[in-house]
């Protein structure tokens, strides 16, 4: 069978990266460190595995809203107001199956064939694959590496054309470990404003924000909510990125558009989780406090011993659980270096080509997958791998 264009793609065919890469090893039992795959490291709390266990104890099975529980979208919507400034009732939220169900569901709402949709490189990589089966184009845009990965407008304004349909943007960001500020938001706003773009904007890891840094949902910002579609997930935060549940706020026109596809591709989220994730956003989140105090520690021993090793250069991650070392002291590009790492190391590490053909020089490194004590020892074996390098 012949397949059309738009289903097979490079893109497509490297969604696994380095994981897929690594399972030959996995299947003979060789012992791996894995830092490439973005999951926390943690179990779910007690509290929301016991709010769901309840709802099917209660009988919590059948059929519900298409588009989520009301109390629960109630409580998101609230939330919304309160933390993310993203002024939205009720009707304006949509419970989805995690937010790569989201993202594409926007996609195939919100893009047409011969669209274009501009990604921020580098990028997330599964976003392409849903702008692609909406049968629209990728363009990306090279976010600003001299500056440490900043919103470069003036680069995103150049790309526009009369195709132009939407810009795609992750904050914090995967895989730099971005917050980018209000002033780099505030000057993304002006070009979609300009152009009459509409915004998806990705913002699982909104909660995993280090030091001083603060996330902006740039739905909140003047001018943006009516033409932004904003996705979040209990994912990262919660610990549940197998529970597969997340949410999209979007304005109030669109929401037909969003419930046309979700409707016809999983009728709507399953019940009784929904429970949990009820629990998960109007109890306590001292559980949230407590992870991402563990991710900074993580965080901060992988960049101390990163930046003690020769030929690698690593920024501070502001947020996420993602460090992104430049390696370009090496000479080589970042997927050899992967491909000898996992091999001589048994340490699992993304490319940063997995991220945009031009993102050459850079590795990305999870370090919110592991526990402490094995990133400890995945270091002390990538720094054996740099020193041997260095002195080649």
């Amino acid at each position: 069978m012949r397949w059309p264009a738009k289903r097979i793609t490079e893109s497509s065919k490297k969604s696994f990266g380095m994981y897929e890469k690594a399972m030959p090893l996995m299947a003979r039992g060789v012992d791996l460190i894995h830092l490439e795959v973005g999951r926390p490291n943690f179990d779910t709390p007690q509290h929301i595995k016991e709010a769901t266990k309840k709802a099917l104890d209660d009988g919590i099975v059948h059929y519900g809203d298409f588009r989520g529980e009301l109390k629960f979208r109630q409580a998101l919507a609230a939330k919304l107001n309160h933390s993310n400034g993203i002024g939205v009732d009720s009707d304006e939220v949509l419970v989805v199956n995690g937010l790569t169900h989201g993202v594409y569901t926007a996609c195939m709402a919100g893009l047409n064939p011969g669209d274009e949709a501009i990604l921020l490189e580098p990028y997330y990589p599964q976003h392409v694959n849903k702008i692609e089966l909406a049968g629209a184009r990728v363009v990306a845009v090279p976010l600003d590496k001299e500056r440490g990965f900043r919103i470069d407008a003036a680069a995103i304004e150049r790309a526009v054309t009369p195709n132009t349909r939407m810009i795609v943007l992750v904050n914090p960001a995967n895989p730099t470990g971005r917050v980018f500020s209000r002033t780099e938001l505030e000057q993304l706003a002006a070009v979609a404003i300009e152009h009459d773009l509409l915004v998806l904007s990705d913002e699982v890891y909104e909660q995993i924000v280090f030091d001083d840094n603060r996330h902006i949902s740039i739905a909140s910002l003047p001018g943006m909510r009516q033409r932004t579609i904003t996705m979040f997930a209990f994912t990262k935060a919660y610990a549940m990125d197998g529970w597969r549940m997340g949410y999209i706020a979007a304005p109030r026109d669109f929401m037909p558009a969003l419930l046309k596809i979700t409707m016809n591709d999983v009728a709507h989220v399953n019940v009784f989780i929904q429970e949990g994730g009820y629990a998960a956003v109007t109890q306590s989140q001292d559980c949230i406090a407590a992870m991402v105090a563990e991710d900074q520690r993580r965080r901060d021993l992988a960049v101390r011993r990163l930046n003690a090793m020769p030929l690698v250069r690593c920024a501070v991650p502001e947020g996420s659980i993602y460090t992104f070392p430049d390696i370009s002291a090496t000479g080589q590009n970042s997927a050899d270096i992967a491909d000898e790492i996992l091999q001589r190391c048994r340490v699992v590490v993304e490319t940063s080509t997995f991220y945009g053909a031009n993102s050459t020089d850079n590795l990305r490194i999870c370090f919110g997958a592991e526990p402490y004590e094995r990133i400890e020892e995945a270091m002390n074996r990538l720094e054996q791998y740099f020193i041997d390098k260095a002195s080649a």
